[in-house]
């Protein structure tokens, strides 16, 4: 743990106490305060299942904390003030080879959805050569998918001589840009559509990249999934029926207000680009994907070689995600996912 908790600064686990002394209880409910780093349209599934009341289904009461990054949001599970997080591979994978015992359950993303934008003096990838990146941390999930993409561009960051610059989330290398602090970063679409107004240009989409791939998700420490299975269990069946509510065609303006509202999005227009990239990157094909890990697992050992020695199958668990397979909670699941999306089911309401 004393590795770990160089990441946490006073004032951050100060304002984290006393957010968790603030907290409602709730009569019957389990209280769940899940952290993240990466503030965008990935964490969706989690603001959807909350702000809809689809934990308390399941007995939950569930709170979304945002930290600066996937360091704190590990330091954060790991000392207990928070009961589970939801990181990306990269940040678990680095937290593992630390000494962190920690296990990942579900993740609803298998795509990347972002763009490479840069100065409107950058023409193509050529000339992006020595060029400075922001990033939000060196190994975090924002760097993890900047390294995918720059890989599949057949840009190498090393022979391009690129910087990359840590600046902080999302919403401040987007205000770098636009200042024109850093020349490129590989953002979301809906911050890559505030940019392109502003001027700025796009070298590439990544909507339609083949590259095994899998995103955020509900992790924790290895002992609490061990010693409250049935909470896990509940935990996926929310996220789960968040992410089904967002496929359904008929909760668009819903959803658009949910993203609206937790990414302070100004425009319909923003807003709209948020849920749609929301929806094309969500998927019910949740069950921790060993290929994707292991291929996750080559970038982040380039930034930190032990993680090339980790047995990926002793992180992930895949027994939660097999149940709801038979238990038939999950085939319900996508029989409502492919319903959503044919208009002679909503006549039968």
């Amino acid at each position: 743990m004393s590795a770990l908790k160089q990441y946490w600064s006073v004032g951050g686990f100060v304002s984290l106490i006393l957010y968790l002394t603030t907290l409602p209880a709730a009569q019957g409910q389990d209280k769940l305060l899940i952290s993240y780093g990466g503030h965008n349209e990935t964490v969706g599934p989690m603001w959807v299942a909350v702000d809809r009341g689809l934990f308390k289904k399941y007995g939950l009461e569930v709170n979304m904390l945002q930290v600066r990054n996937g360091q704190v949001s590990l330091t954060a599970v790991m000392s207990g003030d928070v009961q589970a997080f939801w990181p990306a591979i990269s940040s678990v994978l680095s937290g593992v080879s630390g000494g962190a015992k920690l296990g990942c359950i579900a993740h609803p993303f298998n795509k990347i959805s972002r763009e490479l934008i840069v100065r409107k003096d950058i023409e193509s990838l050529a000339t992006l050569r020595e060029k400075i990146v922001g990033v939000q941390s060196i190994g975090g999930g924002f760097w993890l998918q900047t390294m995918i993409v720059l890989d599949r561009l057949g840009v190498d960051p090393d022979k391009s001589k690129l910087q990359m610059r840590v600046i902080g989330d999302e919403p401040t290398i987007l205000q770098a840009l636009l200042a024109s602090n850093i020349d490129a970063a590989v953002i979301t679409f809906a911050s890559a559509a505030v940019a392109k107004r502003a001027g700025l240009r796009s070298l590439a989409n990544t909507a339609d990249l083949k590259v095994p791939y899998q995103g955020v998700g509900i992790c924790t420490r290895s002992d609490r999934i061990a010693n409250s299975p049935d909470l896990m269990m509940r935990l996926v069946k929310g996220m789960i029926e968040g992410v089904v509510f967002i496929q359904d065609p008929r909760n668009k303006r819903e959803v658009m207000e949910i993203l609206r509202k937790h990414l302070r999005l100004s425009t319909d227009q923003d807003a709209e680009t948020s849920y749609s990239a929301l929806r094309t990157v969500s998927s019910l094909d949740v069950a921790p994907d060993p290929e994707a890990w292991r291929n996750i697992q080559k970038y982040v050992s380039r930034v930190t070689p032990k993680v090339a020695q980790l047995d990926i199958n002793q992180i992930i668990n895949v027994s939660f995600v097999k149940t709801l397979e038979e238990n038939g909670f999950l085939p319900e699941a996508r029989k409502s996912w492919d319903c959503n999306n044919k208009m002679e089911c909503w006549s039968n309401e």
